[in-house]
């Protein structure tokens, strides 16, 4: 039996049926799963398992035929359809459950596969399963890299973890912030309590405070009692991704709310203590921000007791192989399919773009290539087209001093547009121009 039940650690859902095969308990890795089944989480208990799917029935399923015969079923794997006509791949292993000879039960163990259509829940799968319960999705092993900065940033992250210390995390879109910030809470002390996130860019500013702070009902129309992310973090991590984007005003609050470890939710009449670690990210220089006045000193120096800053991907050539096969080994894991080489020309096509959306450019790279690749190899074709075509204008050299001069300033100007996230000001100054002589170059350019 020993034997039998070693490979069930591979599995990350459990499903416990009575002898009806009625669904009487359920844990799974990702709830995605009753979504794309069309259930909610409460409207999954109770049910026929034999109703979940257009083509399951009594004679097919592993389940119903475990309870008929009181025999386990291991290491199968099922096609199932789901209401909307959605096909996903499940394998698992089914046993019965007996009392005084009789089977009164069964429990299946299985593991979910992603069809090409579906892979953007991908994003949101618990890979790390003991951390789920706290918010969190990675932890420092997530952080793939042999550069010697990232390294280096590994190293400090194992250092200043423990504390409560704050940290500000600075590096451009799509650099790693949020495995960062999630790999210090879960080597911090606060891996047992709340990890809660959020990205201050994409929230109105007219709502920001209400969702940090929480509301009392009648102090405005339509408000009702309700905690703010800093009360639903009490004992845990807040991370405040972009804070860069929030309101001056409202930075002053978020100070005294650190300082003091009190809030005052909107329109409330008494503190409220919080025991919170913050952590923060900006995706611009700080130095600049505030040069601008558009991130208060005081805040700064608060936030940056530890000051993290990211590289971007461009910066670490020697990750790029190691990441695409990270997110190939990830993919193949969580698909239906496997890719197991990589033409020697998508390399070094990859090895050659410039990057500007970073990491998570790399990731959705990879991930499109999944959608396009009709072998087990992945080609240069199976890449984003914008990616393909920065090799071909690499290939073709200007033909003329003037041309080289156009292209090689094009090349810069298209650098720090994408480099500042479309921030005209910061661009310009980092280019050493005015801001109408950027806008006029983006235009001739068609950038």
């Amino acid at each position: 039996m020993n034997g039998e039940l070693r490979h069930l650690g591979e599995y990350e859902n459990v499903l416990v049926t009575d002898q009806h095969g009625t669904i009487i308990f359920y844990d799974l890795a990702d709830l995605n799963v009753l979504k794309e089944i069309g259930l909610r989480p409460e409207e999954f208990m109770d049910q026929p398992v034999t109703a979940m799917y257009q083509n399951l029935t009594m004679e097919n399923s592993t389940i119903m035929s475990v309870l008929r015969t009181g025999q386990a079923v291991c290491n199968t794997r099922q096609e199932l359809m789901t209401k909307s006509g959605d096909v996903f791949v499940l394998t698992g292993s089914t046993y019965p459950i007996i009392a005084d000879g009789a089977t009164i039960g069964a429990i299946e163990f299985s593991k979910h596969y992603y069809e090409k259509d579906n892979i953007q829940s991908l994003n949101k799968r618990a890979v790390h399963k003991v951390y789920r319960k706290n918010n969190t999705v990675y932890t420092i092993q997530d952080l793939i890299t042999t550069n010697p900065a990232m390294l280096a940033i590994k190293r400090k992250i194992e250092r200043v973890a423990p504390a409560n210390s704050n940290v500000l995390l600075v590096g451009r879109t799509g650099t790693g912030k949020e495995i960062v910030a999630q790999s210090i809470h879960n080597l911090s002390g606060r891996f047992n309590s709340p990890f809660v996130s959020l990205n201050c860019g994409a929230v109105p500013p007219n709502l920001l405070e209400s969702v940090l702070f929480g509301t009392v009902k009648g102090s405005f129309t339509g408000a009702v009692d309700k905690k703010g992310l800093f009360e639903e973090a009490d004992g845990g991590t807040l991370f405040l991704d972009e804070i860069n984007s929030m309101e001056y005003f409202l930075q002053v609050k978020l100070l005294k709310a650190i300082e003091e470890k009190t809030i005052w939710r909107v329109g409330g009449g008494r503190p409220v203590h919080v025991n919170v670690r913050i952590l923060a990210a900006v995706n611009e220089d700080p130095e600049l921000l505030m040069a601008e006045k558009r991130m208060r000193e005081d805040l700064y120096y608060r936030l940056s007791v530890v000051q993290l800053d990211l590289p971007e991907l461009r910066e670490r050539p020697e990750d790029i192989e190691l990441l695409l096969w990270h997110y190939i080994h990830f993919y193949n894991s969580s698909m239906n399919m496997q890719i197991e080489s990589v033409q020697p020309e998508v390399l070094a096509c990859l090895q050659q773009y410039h990057w500007p959306g970073n990491i998570r450019e790399l990731r959705n790279a990879v991930e499109t290539a999944y959608h396009n690749v009709s072998s087990h190899e992945m080609t240069l074709e199976d890449l984003p087209r914008r990616i393909r075509e920065s090799r071909q204008e690499t290939a073709c050299p200007p033909a003329t001093l003037k041309e080289a001069v156009e292209q090689y300033e094009m090349q810069l100007v298209q650098q720090e547009w994408h480099r500042s996230g479309g921030k005209l000001t910061l661009a310009a100054e980092q280019l050493g121009i005015s801001k109408q002589l950027l806008k006029y170059k983006i235009d001739k350019y068609g950038l």
